[in-house]
């Protein structure tokens, strides 16, 4: 009987240093929980700093061309301004835009620190209207992607490195305006651009 209440003891103990140790295992991860948010919000602001400064930039170097405008965090180009209609192929007029945005992106990204995972993200926006029967692309979606690539291989070739590009294509489906009317199509008719993280 007493080698059985020996035993128990023994397990019990056990069982309160197992419980005290699992106690101070979840204190040591909440605090490496804390900490990992902390750094997260610090890298978040941080990065918020430079988009801050990429787009107080651009804004100083595009002037205030009426149809370059910030929506949101992103800066909105019309399409008509870099690419003619239905194409995918760069117009020289939207050459010399995008080369103002490499030349201020490659700026920026010099004092961007490098423990910043941070890329430009180019998305491609069409209006609704069906692409016409002899465009080289089956869809609006096609088409908003082509044209996203041209960009980010325009921005390789003045510098700017490929893993700090994303080239994405929504097609009609993100509109800013939802009418119906030539005005409306032109608006959602865009490139953006966004810094942001990977």
């Amino acid at each position: 009987m007493g080698t059985t209440t020996q035993q128990l003891q023994r397990v019990a103990a056990a069982l309160e240093r197992s419980q005290g140790e699992v106690d101070q295992q979840k204190l040591v991860i909440a605090d490496l929980g804390a900490r990992l948010n902390a750094a997260l919000l610090q890298q978040v602001e941080q990065l918020e700093q430079y988009r801050s400064e990429f787009f107080g930039r651009l804004r100083r170097i595009l002037g205030d061309r009426p149809d370059v405008v910030i929506v949101g965090d992103r800066f909105v180009f019309p399409s008509e301004l870099l690419f003619p209609s239905g194409s995918a192929r760069l117009e020289p007029e939207g050459e010399a835009q995008l080369e103002r945005l490499a030349a201020t992106l490659r700026e920026v990204a010099a004092t961007i620190p490098s423990d910043i995972d941070w890329v430009l993200r180019v998305d491609g926006h069409t209006d609704r209207r069906p692409v016409g029967p002899g465009s080289p692309f089956r869809s609006n979606w096609e088409l908003s992607t082509a044209r996203a690539i041209s960009v980010v291989e325009f921005l390789i070739r003045r510098g700017i490195p490929p893993e700090r590009l994303v080239a994405a294509g929504f097609g009609e489906f993100r509109p800013l305006d939802p009418g119906d009317s030539e005005t409306a199509w032109r608006r959602n008719r865009r490139i953006e651009f966004k810094l942001t993280e990977r």
